[in-house]
């Protein structure tokens, strides 16, 4: 709700940085916005409501769908690529086969890690959706509804982690949040929607 600052002293303007007397500005939540930036802020608040009044948030089921999807094509990937990976640093490094063991477990768990890492960071970042969301016709977006892009979905691949450690409890309580968080959105501020829907009103292509 907007209101008008109180007088007697000077604010910020949170859209263009400038100091004006609190009186000639209004107030929005912690904000403070003067006239000559009310216009567009106006049309930024009008176009964050269409997005969010579009959102269907997908329900954990669906989402742990998605993610076995995506479990078994990194598995897949994580069995070639790794296998492959640390067979051949073996052969070039010539270890002796008390060692070897340990080195391919190394090597092999590295290429996994890295191969987990750019999936949910490539995918998510360039599409908003792995393939096991695609094919279940989920997309990750920030809390407006704009894209996630490529740094966010790194530190949500690393806030999926705690998600995981706390006994899968991360998961779980999207279940029962009301935008259908799970920890790992909540830390980054992300939500999971129905991308048909989403679609279907206009907001995204």
């Amino acid at each position: 709700m907007e209101t008008t600052a109180n007088s007697g002293n000077t604010v910020v303007c949170s859209e263009c940085r400038r100091g004006f007397p609190a009186d000639e500005v209004i107030r929005h939540g912690n904000s403070y916005i003067c006239a000559q930036c009310k216009p567009m802020f106006m049309q930024k608040l009008a176009e964050g409501a269409s997005l969010r009044k579009g959102m269907h948030y997908v329900g954990f089921w669906w989402r742990f769908l998605a993610s076995m999807i995506d479990g078994l094509i990194l598995f897949g990937l994580n069995f070639v690529i790794g296998f492959a990976v640390g067979f051949s640093a073996l052969q070039i490094v010539g270890l002796e086969q008390n060692t070897a063991g340990v080195m391919a477990f190394a090597v092999s768990w590295l290429a996994g890690m890295a191969i987990r890492i750019a999936y949910e960071v490539i995918f998510i970042g360039a599409y908003g959706a792995t393939p096991g969301k695609r094919v279940c016709n989920m997309k990750v977006v920030r809390a407006d509804g704009s894209p996630v892009g490529y740094a966010l979905a790194t530190g949500r691949f690393f806030a999926k982690i705690l998600s995981t450690i706390t006994l899968l409890i991360g998961y779980i309580i999207a279940a029962f949040d009301s935008e259908k968080r799970a920890l790992h959105d909540r830390i980054c501020d992300t939500r999971v929607v129905d991308n048909f829907q989403f679609k279907s009103v206009g907001i995204l292509s």
